[in-house]
């Protein structure tokens, strides 16, 4: 594997502002990312309560049945006694969801060792599972190359009520059809029978899109001993009842705060992540017809649309003694997360961190402040397909991520036009017209609109002619003209990243099982720039 770093132009300003602007991050985060914030952010959770014992056990019992390396089972023991965590979450993906899963897992795992040496500290890699969220149809798909382009293969199974993706039980039939097809589609390697039997297995080992994400991704990491923890885990909910009620009790001015950090955002030409409103309780109730989102009206929480309604004391009562029936959403699971572990970073993306701009006065509120804040690394992998592709068309990486290939294959079609045809062709086209003019002068008036449809006729047969030639210029030079797709498709899909599109299987049916180790041995950098990995 070969490296380097590449500045993506046009690239999301708010990460631009993260990684350049001081007076953006004293003014919406509790600290910079760098070096010096460490020590300062270990002595504030040494100073703070947490439920460790509680907590390693919760994680222990979670884990035990995808399998608990000896790694994890040391740093699950770290954590009960007096270890701090890197931490980063994702949805629950099927096959572990777009490569970007893969890299927030790689960079906690390569954060946490990093500062585990400088600070002399134990520091535990930790990946919480968004298992509570309940838009499925942001999971339920795995992009493939179809056509010479990337497509969307979706799971077609129907799931009537908002279920939590941890609740979700997929048909394993189905699924089995489903994984089978995208292999299918991957094309068969040395690779891909091993491959597909070990998702097979998670399919049939598992019941939820949660539980088939984790049992992958903790085969993917089981050396690393990379931890992992269910966000709508029931026996978390216990550790998370005193928070709960927390959230319940300050729901009215934590929605306040967050609603105003919003706008300062937003005057800063940041925009509205999350559309805060003053009136959100910022929790969802799980009801028997799914997750739904509560509101404040006056001193009651209600969901209108189901016409859900609970008193302030009843909802306390909920928080209290059945907290499972509780979830965060966007702006408490952050809070929520420090609450419950003794959070020294924690890694995302630019989705991510935008939201979490959001929430330092809320922190601050719930007397906490906000964990060092780390851009998850960002990758593109390059096959030598796509190298040699680069090469024969005389593209760099930066054209092709800037978005230019669509454009210089363009000029490329252009260049290999017949200029001496097309002269011809326009100067036929030219004199008939001049000929039909002369026709309408001569004929009877009655006339000049059959000869106009006629003059239409001809046009379309010009038309006909130049479309004709172009088909077949695109098929005399149909394996320069594919070099280009191989660019757009591979490296910059559906005109998005390709970490964003991707699943890794994909890459690990041409080039192993071993592929994600092997990025783990590389001098990743976690500076904001892009990594371009060529294969």
């Amino acid at each position: 594997m070969d490296i380097e770093t590449f500045e993506l132009r046009n690239g999301n300003k708010v990460m631009q502002a993260y990684n350049q602007d001081e007076q953006f991050i004293h003014t919406f985060f509790d600290y910079k990312n760098e070096n010096d914030a460490y020590p300062e952010r270990l002595k504030e959770l040494s100073d703070r309560p947490f439920l460790r014992k509680e907590l390693a056990e919760v994680i222990h019992t979670f884990m035990e049945p995808f399998g608990i390396s000896d790694k994890a089972s040391a740093y699950i023991n770290e954590l009960s006694d007096n270890g701090v965590v890197v931490i980063g979450g994702q949805q629950a993906g099927i096959m572990t969801g777009p490569l970007y899963s893969i890299h927030k897992a790689i960079t906690v795992i390569l954060l946490a060792e990093m500062k585990r040496k400088e600070l002399s500290v134990p520091v535990v890699p930790v990946f919480w599972v968004a298992g509570e969220d309940h838009d499925l149809n942001e999971i339920n798909h795995v992009y493939t190359e179809s056509s010479g382009k990337a497509t969307k293969q979706k799971y077609r199974e129907k799931f009537i009520l908002k279920l939590m993706a941890s609740d979700a039980e997929y048909s394993e039939t189905q699924m089995e059809a489903f994984v089978n097809d995208i292999f299918r589609q991957f094309g068969e390697t040395s690779y891909t029978k091993t491959l597909r039997n070990d998702v097979l297995q998670a399919v049939k080992a598992e019941k939820t899109f949660t539980g088939f994400f984790v049992r992958l991704m903790n085969g993917i990491f089981s050396e690393q001993g990379l931890l992992f923890i269910d966000s709508a885990y029931k026996p978390l909910r216990e550790i998370e009842k005193n928070h709960f009620d927390r959230f319940v009790r300050e729901s009215g001015e934590l929605a306040k705060l967050i609603a105003q950090k919003e706008k300062d955002f937003e005057a800063l030409g940041f925009g509205r992540p999350i559309q805060a409103e003053e009136d959100a309780a910022n929790l969802f109730y799980v009801h028997e017809t799914g997750r739904v989102l509560l509101s404040r009206d006056n001193e009651d929480f209600v969901n209108k649309s189901t016409g859900i309604r609970f008193t302030y004391d009843e909802l306390l009562d909920v928080a209290n003694e059945k907290p499972w029936l509780l979830s965060n959403n966007v702006a408490t699971r952050p809070m929520m997360q420090d609450l419950v572990f003794p959070v020294l970073a924690f890694v995302g993306g630019p989705g991510e961190i935008a939201y979490w701009a959001l929430l330092k006065e809320a922190f601050h509120h719930m007397e906490i402040r906000m964990p060092i804040l780390v851009p998850r690394i960002s990758i593109t992998l390059v096959t030598s397909d796509a190298k040699k592709a680069m090469d024969d068309v005389s593209l760099t990486i930066g054209d092709v991520l800037s978005g230019n290939v669509q454009e210089e294959r363009e000029r490329y079609i252009e260049s290999l036009q017949n200029e001496h045809f097309e002269g011809l062709l326009q100067e036929t086209e030219t004199l008939l017209k001049g000929q039909y003019e002369e026709l309408a002068k001569e004929a009877d008036p009655t006339m000049k609109d059959l000869l106009q449809k006629n003059l239409e006729f001809h046009k379309k047969q010009f038309n006909y002619l130049r479309k004709k030639a172009e088909e077949e210029l695109l098929i005399k030079h149909e394996v320069a003209l594919r070099k280009y797709r191989i660019l757009e498709n591979e490296l910059l899909p559906e005109e998005s990243l390709q970490e964003r599109i991707y699943t890794p299987y994909s890459f690990m049916n041409q080039y192993g099982p071993g592929l994600v180790q092997d990025l783990l041995r590389q001098p990743l950098k976690m500076d904001g720039t892009h990594q371009i990995v060529y294969l």
